[in-house]
């Protein structure tokens, strides 16, 4: 996650109304939503989202040997490498319009932003085409940067925001796996990873910028980024921040809310919708391009830990487990925005 910036403008007031059903809490549960295609189906999919899968593809990711993912630099272009592959090797390809899994975002757009010195870098997108309503896409994304190396010293980003990035290729997993089976989401999928967002959430706006598909297409973005620790205010709890899930639509945080209370009841947390909070976060990750384009937007956030943007950010103090259950989470919004039967409204501005 980026170092704050101070907006000049202020947040929005917030409200919320609206229902949504999908339903996990045991192997016996039951779903009570007839648009979801399947109770069966969405609780394998979900089952596919494991511990120990995150912790095996995040200790790649955040390894000394990406040294510290800066953008543009060779260990982010290594940890793209791996990612893209994770992704071939499950059937997933890239959406045909782009022709490869690579979106160039080159150094003189991320100059004219404020990034003088960074190399061209890539977002990495990967795609799932739904079957009844492919042309609408929830958009699933997360920053694959991070700082670097400083003073010789590598900055492994572990949580910041290797959780998020591995987060989304197991939600990306899931989605797969329900297709197999023949349950494919009837929306179209986007597993966007951004590149960029340490230095300025380049990568985001230039997808915006630059949209692969149509913004007005665009249903959601649900955004992670650090999702994989506790911060002091919440040690030990079993909680996540969402950020922004009311901001532009009164359907989405009712949404995100059903799918947390019929899973794994995790504290949804939502100080930082607060318009005096100091921190600002709604304008500080991937999310903020997609919401001043009017799309609605949720952002999953673990807090700011004692190791933020520390070298201690590293994989041994993932609490793995708690990042199950914040990807399941996501997942299971997701599958509900991306099979119930009309997508979401845009009432706020």
């Amino acid at each position: 996650m980026k170092k704050l910036i101070i907006p000049l403008f202020s947040v929005a007031v917030l409200v919320s109304c609206g229902t949504t059903k999908t339903s996990v809490n045991d192997s016996t549960s039951k779903s009570s939503t007839a648009e979801v295609k399947g109770d069966n189906a969405f609780l394998a999919a979900y089952k596919e989202i494991k511990a120990e899968d995150l912790k095996k593809n995040l200790y790649v990711i955040a390894s000394d040997e990406m040294e510290g993912r800066d953008t543009g630099s060779s260990g982010q272009k290594k940890a793209g490498e791996y990612m893209i592959n994770y992704y071939k090797n499950l059937g997933i390809f890239y959406p045909k319009a782009l022709g490869s899994y690579y979106q160039k975002v080159p150094s003189d757009y991320m100059k004219k932003r404020g990034g003088e010195t960074l190399p061209d870098s890539e977002n990495i997108l990967a795609f799932i085409e739904g079957s009844e309503k492919p042309n609408e896409i929830v958009v699933i994304s997360g920053h694959y940067d991070h700082v670097g190396t400083r003073g010789g010293v590598i900055y492994n980003g572990a949580d910041d925001d290797g959780s998020g990035t591995v987060a989304v290729m197991e939600i990306a997993k899931a989605f797969q796996s329900a297709k197999k089976a023949g349950h494919g989401p009837k929306r179209s999928i986007l597993f966007l990873h951004v590149t960029g967002e340490e230095h300025g959430l380049f990568g985001s706006e230039f997808y915006t910028d630059n949209p692969v598909f149509p913004l007005v297409n665009t249903v959601v973005d649900l955004n992670i980024d650090m999702i994989g620790r506790d911060d002091p205010e919440n040690r030990g709890k079993q909680y996540v921040y969402v950020i922004g899930s009311e901001m532009l639509s009164s359907q989405l945080k009712v949404i995100n809310e059903a799918a947390n209370k019929n899973t794994n009841k995790l504290e949804l947390n939502y100080k930082y919708d607060d318009p005096a909070d100091p921190q600002r976060l709604y304008y500080r990750s991937d999310h903020y391009n997609f919401a001043k384009n009017n799309i609605p937007v949720a952002f999953f956030f673990d807090g700011i830990h004692e190791d933020y943007h520390k070298p201690t950010d590293d994989v041994e103090k993932i609490d793995y487990p708690l990042l199950q259950k914040r990807t399941q989470l996501v997942f299971a919004t997701a599958w509900e925005l991306a099979n119930r039967k009309d997508r979401i409204v845009v009432d706020k501005k």
